[in-house]
């Protein structure tokens, strides 16, 4: 039998006498049958151990047979190992059924046995059990896909763990910057609307790096909102900002129509952003160029709904039905689609139904345009949304004495910059080396720690200082690209007291930092 060792092709035999297993190994050699004999029920047990294609045993032999009946009960879930019994002459078959019941897969044979009769038997044994080891082989390559899988998918998350990283430091110094053209000109309306503009984006691709991490989640469904109070106008001014470039490319003409009073929802803000981005996006790239895109807004009872329409190429009827699931597009064969992997409207539809809402479209057909509408439930009596963060007051840090230490100079200089605005005494280190130093010659209250430092990472100064003894041991932060569990779990054994990932959020520092200067 192709691809079975040579134990697991033989047939094992347990007969009354050794001249009785002279003569039947004789016949079922000249039917290339490979017969194997055996002393004794335990010597039959240790060979189908080894490998066995099926068992030939005298019904005899199995008046003390409970060592059998186990080896039956231990088989693996494809195999049922096929047993002849060959029967006393004069046996009642029904009590020899009852008997033999507990051995499971058996066939009772006449003693004697006519040969045709014992050779047929055997060989359909030898075929059932060659149909076993196929699912055996088809089940082995089913945990070898499995495992690959599971290979591929462990790779994933670390090759997403490292872009996540480095994505997040360049981020860092664009951030700090923000803070401090918010904490320096934060009152000149020129640049207000666009430091606004930067802020909101900035914030989608701190999002969108985060979910590098959570890819996974959202096939499984375990993608979890951060719900808050939000007015859905804003939510569309945002998404509007991230698709513009894509409707201004195409020199489209964008309608959009808002209610006069705001609509608040309970929502994921970035979330439903990215949903009717999304919508927009697809409007913009099924559009053929001058075309018009039509954005509304409107709210009735205890819904609000968006609806993005086009004069593009529409969608046929025969695929409406199909039209939000992974991988669908409508045809491109007209050359008017702009690219993508078809996941953007499984997307959406996903984030919708998260929300509690639905989604649906409607289209004429080809070439009369679609309709995309998004439905979601409002909130009754919600309170106003601010509008803008609340620049914190500049002496909120006054008297804490800080360190930042990074290898990456922008990061490390914006983020002191910050900081010194807002009232901290900040030394900078440009590294591990440099950031022991300072830590051992000046009363620092807290250190800000890069961990990926090329000299001395910022793991092993924690630990230094840690190791140290000493009547004024500062708080340590890690500010790093790396947010995973294990990431933290890892800073906090190194003897860090908080892991912050970039680019840092600064109320959340600031609060933490408030809180050791409290603590001093």
């Amino acid at each position: 039998m192709n691809g079975v060792a040579a134990h697991d092709s033989r047939v094992v035999v347990l007969t009354p006498t050794g001249r009785d297993f002279e003569l039947l190994h004789a016949v079922l050699a000249r039917h290339d049958i490979d017969a194997h004999g055996c002393r004794d029920l335990a010597d039959v047990c240790a060979e189908l151990s080894h490998g066995a294609a099926a068992l030939l045993i005298a019904e005899e032999a199995l008046s003390a047979g409970t060592e059998l009946s186990q080896w039956v009960e231990r088989q693996p879930p494809w195999s049922d190992l096929p047993i002849l019994i060959m029967a006393l002459p004069g046996t009642d078959y029904g009590v020899a059924e009852l008997r033999t019941n507990r051995f499971g897969n058996v066939t009772i044979l006449d003693r004697p046995t006519r040969v045709a009769n014992l050779v047929s038997a055997v060989q359909t044994a030898l075929r059932a059990r060659k149909r076993q080891y196929q699912i055996r082989e088809y089940i082995a390559g089913q945990q070898l896909a499995e495992e690959q899988l599971r290979a591929n998918d462990r790779r994933k998350d670390e090759f997403l763990a490292i872009l996540a990283h480095e994505l997040r430091n360049p981020l860092a110094p664009i951030s700090n910057g923000l803070h401090i053209l918010n904490l320096a000109y934060g009152d000149h309306a020129e640049t207000r609307a666009v430091r606004q503009v930067m802020e909101r984006q900035l914030a989608s691709m701190k999002r969108l790096v985060d979910d590098l991490l959570e890819v996974s989640r959202v096939t499984r469904g375990k993608l979890e909102l951060r719900i808050e109070n939000v007015d859905l106008a804003a939510i569309v001014r945002a998404a509007i900002d991230v698709s513009q470039p894509v409707i201004s490319a195409a020199q489209h003409r964008l309608e959009v129509e808002l209610p006069e009073q705001p609509l608040y929802l309970q929502a994921d803000a970035v979330r439903l952003a990215q949903v009717v981005a999304n919508l927009l996006n697809n409007a913009a790239k099924y559009t053929a160029a001058g075309g018009t895109i039509r954005l509304a807004v409107a709210g009735g009872g205890n819904e609000a709904c968006v609806s993005v329409t086009d004069n593009g190429v529409g969608i046929p009827a025969d695929l409406q039905p199909k039209i939000f699931d992974m991988f669908m597009q409508v045809d491109t064969s007209r050359g008017r689609a702009q690219g993508g992997l078809g996941i953007g409207l499984t997307l959406v539809k996903h984030l919708v139904e998260l929300h509690g809402g639905s989604v649906h479209v409607a289209s004429g057909g080809d070439g009369l345009g679609s309709c995309f509408t998004v439905c979601l439930p409002v909130r009754a009596n919600a309170a106003a949304v601010r509008a803008e963060t609340i620049v914190e007051s500049s002496r909120d840090l006054a008297g804490v004495a800080l360190l930042v230490a990074d290898d990456n100079r922008d990061a490390a200089d914006t983020l002191a910059d910050v900081l010194r605005r807002l009232g901290a005494s900040v030394q900078v280190a440009y590294g591990g080396t440099e950031a022991l130093a300072v830590l051992g010659l000046a009363e620092v209250d807290v250190g800000i720690l890069d961990i990926g430092m090329p000299d001395v990472d910022g793991m092993t100064v924690a630990r230094c200082i840690r190791a140290e003894d000493r009547s004024h041991a500062p708080r340590l932060i890690a500010l790093t690209g790396w947010g995973q569990a294990q990431d933290i779990r890892n800073t906090r054994a190194a003897g860090f007291d908080h892991h912050l990932t970039k680019p840092v959020d600064i109320a959340e520092l600031v609060a933490l930092l408030r809180t050791a200067e409290e603590e001093k």
